[in-house]
């Protein structure tokens, strides 16, 4: 039976700070003990939990069967490169997609129906949107995930997603304060920092979380980033007072739920510890802490806490004060019987072809457009084939060649990996023999010479029209210039597939604005 708020005891109001994750598709005894014992607060969900949305209705139901009050259930269901579960809901286009875009309108529909999809089956909470303004063309880690570079465009849109998904009934968590977007090192490896001062910061990387702030965004999440302008001793942003409480809180008036990005991440597993950085980000000013897949490490932050709390490090009134924000906001998603808004799968799969038709980037060579069906196309697919949480490991079968295929060209199309082996480039050359269109499918090429050295090989060709179709990071561009024709879709999944095919075959129209500056290329 659910209990009041009131009738928490410590131990329960520690646990409702936690989010834990775990590993298969059914619980473990592990994430069970934690929800029993400890009173867990959250789950996240990764790629190892859903195999469609029948199972994750199911185990989202076991999950809250056994636990005494409502739990969080969250994912990264951001759209596009960055997703969990994609059998039987529908993925939309990601954030750089629908910069591009540039419809505020179809971005929140995407986040309406995509909400309403993900409570239909249990989950209650979205990380997303990402309101990073990607400014660094060597970002490894933000890129495509953002809406642009525009500090504005970013607010506008991330603004309309975070109201889609309340219509949704999830809660959005905005991403990653104060901001991930002008790094050029992955948090999930190593500690990033960003050095400008505070009037730029404020100028650009706060500009979205104010405007969200500002529409009352129910969560927000922080970066693992140092930020010197902010912080002089040299701590990231999860475990800054002056960040966390002193800026957030205090500066910009954020009253809701200030969650963590995984503790787990090399950023603070390897420098401070999670169970010692999850006292410290309590102390900072967080309120939900998110230990992502060590069970160990779950259970040694949670005592970790209770026994700063024992010891007065933390004073229980900061427990009751994050406890209580965590619980108001459940009450105010309705986690404690509020019907579960409507879906509609139809509508959804229209806004999700009308985003991704009006998404593909023409950047050069539009007048070399659209390919003719004389003559063979080679099609080079460049898969992922390295699992990360942003890089995905997913064979697809509806690929750019299997798109053209389908609108009557003769296609052969050979898969090579983000760093192509001796053996796949070889595939390539013989391939080429007699083609009148080379199509290269590039994934993030600028951090790839394999793929670089590659594409120069090819564009060299003068018999044949070679066209670069750029299926992640726009940015790839700037490491071989050179080509002549040059066409961004940010993401490779099938229905952008199958929008980039209709561009290219000039079945579709072109209207889509850079979200980026790309070299000599500004964005729109």
């Amino acid at each position: 039976m659910t209990r009041t708020f009131e009738q928490l005891e410590l131990k329960d109001k520690i646990g409702q700070l936690f989010m834990c994750g775990f590993d298969g598709l059914e619980p473990t005894d592990d994430i069970l003990n934690l929800i029993r014992d400890y009173g867990l607060g959250g789950i996240i969900y990764f790629r190892r939990n859903v195999k469609d949305a029948a199972q994750v209705a199911a185990l989202s139901a076991k999950l809250q069967a056994a636990a005494e009050n409502p739990l969080f259930i969250a994912i990264d269901q951001e759209g596009g490169m960055v997703v969990r579960l994609e059998e039987g809901v529908t993925v939309m286009p990601g954030a750089m997609a629908q910069g591009a875009a540039d419809n505020a309108a179809l971005t929140r529909e995407a986040a309406k129906w995509s909400g309403a999809e993900l409570r239909g089956i249990g989950i209650n909470m979205n990380f997303a949107p990402c309101l990073d303004v990607n400014n660094n063309p060597n970002n490894p880690v933000i890129g495509v995930r953002s809406f642009g570079e525009d500090p504005a465009r970013v607010a506008e849109l991330g603004i309309q997603a975070i109201d889609g998904y309340r219509e949704g009934g999830v809660v959005a968590v905005a991403k990653h304060f104060p901001g991930h977007g002008d790094t050029a090192a992955d948090s999930h490896h190593e500690l990033p920092s960003v050095s400008h001062g505070i009037e730029r910061l404020n100028e650009v990387e706060l500009l979205p979380f104010r405007k969200a702030i500002e529409e009352k965004v129910g969560a927000i999440m922080t970066a693992h980033v140092v930020f010197p302008a902010f912080e002089p001793g040299g701590i990231p942003a999860t475990l800054s007072q002056r960040i966390l409480t002193g800026l957030l809180r205090k500066q910009l008036g954020f009253e809701g739920v200030i969650v963590t990005d995984c503790l787990e991440m090399n950023a603070i597993s390897e420098s401070i510890g999670v169970a010692r950085g999850a006292v410290e980000a309590i102390k900072a000013g967080a309120d939900l802490i998110l230990v992502s897949h060590r069970a160990v490490r779950q259970t040694a932050a949670l005592e970790a806490v209770h026994e700063a709390v024992m010891a007065g490090e933390i004073p229980e009134s900061r427990i009751d004060e994050a406890a209580r924000r965590i619980w108001e906001l459940k009450q105010s998603s309705g986690l404690f019987g509020v019907a579960v808004p409507a879906t509609n799968p139809a509508r959804a799969e229209e806004v999700q072809r009308l985003l991704c038709e009006s998404a593909v980037t023409v950047v050069k060579g539009g007048d070399r457009l659209p390919l003719s069906k004389d003559g063979k196309t080679l099609v080079v697919w460049t898969e992922a084939r390295v699992g990360t949480e942003v890089i995905e490991v997913i064979r697809q079968e509806w690929t750019l060649g299997a798109a053209l295929q389908a609108m009557g060209y003769d296609v052969a199309e050979v898969r090579i990996g983000i760093d192509p082996t001796a053996e796949e480039i070889e595939d390539v050359r013989s391939a080429l023999g007699g083609s009148r269109t080379v199509v290269f499918a590039s994934y993030d090429a600028g951090f790839s010479a394999g793929q670089q050295a590659l594409i120069r090989e090819l564009s060299a060709g003068d018999d044949y029209l070679f066209v670069w179709a750029a299926m992640r990071t726009p940015y790839d561009l700037i490491a071989a210039p050179e080509a002549e024709v040059y066409v961004c879709s940010y993401e490779n999944k099938p229905a952008m597939m199958s929008a980039l095919a209709g561009v290219l075959a000039g079945e579709l129209p072109v209207a889509a604005k850079l979200p980026v500056t790309i070299g000599e290329y500004a964005r729109a």
